[in-house]
């Protein structure tokens, strides 16, 4: 038997069968790797997802401790301030007593002198007025400014006590 030869379109056609064999195999393993590519980018959405959640609920109970220190300490300011408010009040009144003690000296100073000589007594009295006026003056100032820094120092620790409360604990 005499071989006979193949015809070269035989050829080409098995050429051409292999290679569109071969290009469907790589479309069915691209396919393939795409469908793992969609599942595996499901699963990372979800897990993004999951995390933003995650971080959203820690935020908000972070958010949620801090306000709780400030509410806290803001309350207990508040709390102080109006007991230093009470304790300036009742030195006002004790510093009030005083004034009038002071005027009432002053007037009785002027009428027990009357035996002494005019210009001796005027010196006295205005001595004692002067005095006197200046110790008022002196106990207002000292009042309010000792109001005013307890008032000051009450806001400062406040304000320290909300700044230590809301600092993660791995700051503390």
């Amino acid at each position: 038997m005499i071989p006979r030869a193949v015809p070269a379109w035989v050829w080409w056609l098995a050429v051409l069968l292999l290679v569109a064999g071969g290009q469907q195999y790589r479309l069915v393993l691209a396919q393939r790797d795409a469908g793992a590519a969609r599942a595996d980018l499901a699963d990372y959405r979800l897990l993004v997802a999951e995390r933003d959640q995650h971080a959203a609920a820690q935020a908000r109970t972070e958010e949620q401790r801090r306000q709780q220190v400030a509410d806290r300490e803001g309350e207990n300011a508040r709390q102080k301030l109006e007991a230093v408010a009470g304790r300036a009040a009742t030195a006002e009144s004790a510093a009030d007593g005083l004034r009038g003690e002071i005027a009432r000296l002053r007037a009785g100073r002027s009428a027990t002198c009357g035996a002494i000589a005019a210009q001796q007594r005027q010196a006295e009295t205005s001595a004692v007025v002067v005095l006197g006026g200046l110790l008022e003056e002196a106990d207002r100032m000292a009042g309010s400014l000792a109001a005013a820094l307890e008032r000051s120092r009450v806001a400062g620790m406040a304000c320290e006590r909300v700044i230590d409360g809301i600092r993660p604990a791995a700051e503390r």
